[in-house]
This record gives C-alpha cells, sequence and structure tokens, in this order.
C-alpha cells in the first residue's frame, strides 16, 4: 500500500475511537453516570474521578511493559485489536447501567477506558512507520483531524436518540461505530511478524526491556525532560475532557440538546487546531507549536472560570477545542520525534504512561475540589497549575530541525 492509502486506512481508527471518547468520556455517560446512575449527587464527581483514576493507573502500569513486548515480537496488531475489542464489548455493556447500578456503572467503564488507552499505545506507534519525520507534524494532526470528524458523525448519529431521551441506546451505538471504522487498519495495515525465542515469557521479556530503558534514561534527557513536561500539562488537558460535560450540566445547567451543539463546536475547532497547527509544527517546530497551544489552554482556563453564562460557555468551547487538538497532535508528532526507531513502542508505552499516570491527579483534584466545595467553579481553577508547570519545564526542552 502507498504511503497516502497508510495515512488514511491509520487515522481512519481515529476516526472510530472518538465514537467512545466523546459518547462515553466526555459527554453522555459521564452526564448520565452523574445525573442518574448517582442520582446526581455531587458524590457523583468523586466517583467518576475515582474511576477514570483507576482505569489510568492500570494502563500507565500496563504500557511500557505491553509496547516492549511489541516491540521484541513486532505484534503491534494484535495487541491493537485485543485492546480494540475490549473497549467495544464493555461499551455495548454500558447500555445494562441503570439508576444506582454504581458499582457496575464504575467497572464497566474503567474496563472499556483501559482497552482505549491501552490501544492507542499501540496506535500511536504506527506514525514513525507511515510516513516520513519530516511530515509527523501534519500526519500526526490529520490523525487528530480525523478523530474530530468522528466525534461530529458519532454526534449526528446518536441526536435522534438524545432528541427522543433513549441515552443508553447510544452506548451500543457508539461500540457498533468504533468496531465498523476501526476495521480497515486490521485489514489493510501490515504487521511485521517475526519468530521469536519462547524460552522465556512475554511479561519477562517486556519487564526487562523496559528496566534496561530505564537504567539507560540518561542517554535520553532530553526526551525524559519532554515527557516530564508532557506529565502535566497533559494533566490539564485530561481533566478538562473528563469534566466538560459534567461541569456544563451541572453548573451551567446545559439540557443534552444543548451539550451536543457545544461538542459539536468544540469537536469543530479542534479539527481546525489539529489540522492547522499540526502544518505549522513542521515549518516552526513542535515545541514552538505545543507553548502556543499552552497559552491558548491558559486563557481558556481564564475564560471559563468567569464565565456564568451559557453562551460565554460557547466562546470557551471554541477555545479548548482549537487548544486540545493542536496540543494533542503536536505532542505526538514531537515524541515520535525523539523516540529512538528500535524501541519507538516501548517508548510509547512511557508516553502513554505519564500521560495516563498524569490523568489520575487531575481528575481526582477536580473531583476532591467540587465534592468538598460544592462549587465546580472553584475547581476549574486547579487545572490551570498543571498548564504553567508543562509549559515551564517544556521550555527547557531541546527541539531536534
Amino acid at each position: 500500500m502507498k504511503e497516502r492509502g497508510k495515512i488514511f486506512v491509520w487515522t481512519l481508527f481515529d476516526f472510530a475511537n472518538t465514537s467512545y471518547s466523546i459518547v462515553v468520556v466526555t459527554f453522555l455517560y459521564a452526564v448520565y453516570f452523574k445525573k442518574v446512575v448517582a442520582s446526581g449527587e455531587p458524590i457523583g464527581d468523586l466517583y467518576w474521578s475515582i474511576s477514570t483514576s483507576i482505569s489510568m493507573i492500570i494502563t500507565a502500569l500496563l504500557g511500557p511493559v505491553l509496547g516492549a513486548i511489541a516491540d521484541y515480537a513486532a505484534g503491534k496488531k494484535r495487541f491493537l485489536l485485543f485492546f480494540t475489542l475490549l473497549c467495544i464489548v464493555f461499551t455495548a455493556l454500558l447500555f445494562f447501567v441503570q439508576e444506582g447500578n454504581i458499582f457496575w456503572g464504575v467497572t464497566l467503564f474503567i474496563v472499556a477506558t483501559i482497552g482505549f488507552e491501552a490501544g492507542l499505545i499501540f496506535y500511536d506507534a504506527y506514525l514513525p512507520e507511515i510516513t516520513v519525520p519530516k511530515n509527523y507534524g501534519r500526519v500526526s494532526g490529520y490523525g487528530f483531524g480525523m478523530g474530530y470528524l468522528g466525534s461530529i458523525a458519532s454526534l449526528a448519529i446518536i441526536y435522534p436518540f438524545i432528541a427522543n431521551e433513549n441515552i443508553r441506546v447510544t452506548f451500543p451505538i457508539s461500540a457498533l461505530f468504533f468496531l465498523v471504522f476501526a476495521t480497515p487498519l486490521f485489514l489493510f495495515l501490515r504487521d511485521n511478524r517475526r519468530q521469536v525465542d519462547n524460552k522465556e515469557s512475554y511479561l519477562s521479556i517486556g519487564l526487562n526491556r523496559v528496566w534496561t530503558t530505564l537504567t539507560h534514561l540518561r542517554y535520553y534527557k532530553n526526551l525524559a525532560l519532554f515527557l516530564l513536561a508532557y506529565f502535566f500539562y497533559i494533566e490539564g488537558v485530561n481533566t478538562v475532557i473528563y469534566f466538560a460535560g459534567n461541569y456544563a450540566s451541572t453548573t451551567l445547567g446545559f439540557s443534552e440538546t444543548e451539550l451536543l451543539i457545544f461538542f459539536i463546536i468544540v469537536q469543530t475547532t479542534a479539527i481546525a487546531g489539529s489540522v492547522v497547527l499540526g502544518i505549522i509544527a513542521d515549518s516552526i517546530g513542535q515545541k514552538r507549536t505545543i507553548i502556543i497551544t499552552l497559552i491558548m489552554w491558559l486563557i481558556t482556563v481564564l475564560v471559563a472560570y468567569l464565565i456564568h453564562d451559557k453562551s460565554g460557555f460557547y466562546v470557551v468551547g471554541l477555545l479548548a477545542g482549537a487548544a486540545m487538538g493542536s496540543s494533542q497532535s503536536t505532542s505526538r508528532s514531537l515524541m515520535s520525534k525523539l523516540t529512538p526507531p528500535e524501541r519507538k513502542t516501548e517508548f510509547f508505552g512511557f508516553y502513554s504512561f505519564f500521560g495516563k499516570s498524569s490523568a489520575v491527579l487531575g481528575p481526582l483534584v477536580f473531583g476532591l475540589v467540587s465534592f468538598l466545595s460544592g462549587d465546580q467553579r472553584l475547581a476549574i481553577i486547579t487545572i490551570g497549575f498543571f498548564f504553567i508547570i508543562g509549559l515551564g519545564i517544556l521550555m527547557k526542552v531541546n527541539d531536534p530541525r
């Protein structure tokens, strides 16, 4: 398959998997869990933050080991298929979660999220294989752009069910959408498998390779510095993703239809942000582009804290979408540039480790502040600190030209 075909099939998976992130993580299930499963009680925020934290801790611990195993056996596609199906099946099972089913609501969500997030490790690691380094920025941007387009398509499909207040049906629909559009990657992208000596278990191999990388991390100081910066600023991004719908619904009184409009605005500007700034990143460098997006995030947090009406929050959606698309796509392309080719999946496992472990602290702080104070507006302030710390560390990273 030619490069353009590989890139299209690869981005189609982004188109597919964002049906989970928008329908379950950010929008409908997040709101459904708080309003219906947790009966609208403030402790629903705490349950939600705990469930996201648990899923991210597990993914963070699995990521480097799984990546190391995949590098050793060249088995990215097999791992990606397993975790994709795990996410799809448990997303469909969310249909059976009803009022008061907090345990099952949390458990099914945790397993589905592990499948989604762990799969991204192997999906992201395909980037260096489908294009050349000078195009990492734009191709990563195309992927995120397709992802946000997939979010809009998902929202359009489930809109009739939202209008009829049949929210539970949207979860299996999201799972089906993921399945259909993820399939081409498994049919058309090659995975160069090789014979390996199975005298040692895959788990032992993975742990040994991770330990070797950790003990030689001093040789990758620039990459380690970037991962530390990424840990902090993606903390803020993840918190926004997990609590945007919840905040709009609880604090500002958004209806499901108003939330739908809001997230369409977010996804539309995210497409523009990921594609346009992805192209810019290939010209001015990924580091400079990420700095621009972090400044955009700080402005977004300030505006979100100051506004008190629904119309103003739509402006927040415009800003957040552009910042979210560009910060995620440019981070992935910079990671691809800094990563040694022979350990690309393993290092993307560490990339996932820092990204997912960061998603533990931010949502947990937000949930705790919201629960203890009873005011989600105060919790917004905590997000800005993560962007400031990440920006400070990023300034020390060397962006190779």
